[in-house]
């Protein structure tokens, strides 16, 4: 089942999206990750290779888990720093 999430891009995801977020279809985290790719090319989707997503706040690790319509995923690359 396709339905509708709202991704939220930080640091370098934003830049490499070009936006800060959008509204994307999926039926799971492994079809929105490759939506995005298709989406914004070679440069996003090696930062979702490396980007922790939140699903809804919670970190999402399975590229299974089924995602509900209006969800929202936040795409965190890794922060340099300390």
């Amino acid at each position: 089942m396709t339905v509708t999430v709202r991704v939220r891009y930080f640091a370098g995801a934003r830049a490499a999206a070009g936006t800060a977020e959008e509204d994307v279809p999926a039926g799971d985290l492994a079809d929105l990750k490759a939506a995005l790719a298709e989406r914004h090319g070679h440069e996003l989707e090696r930062v979702l290779k490396v980007a922790t997503l939140l699903v809804d706040g919670r970190a999402a690790r399975e590229d299974a888990l089924a995602l509900a319509e209006g969800a929202t995923v936040e795409v965190l690359p890794p922060f340099a720093g300390g």
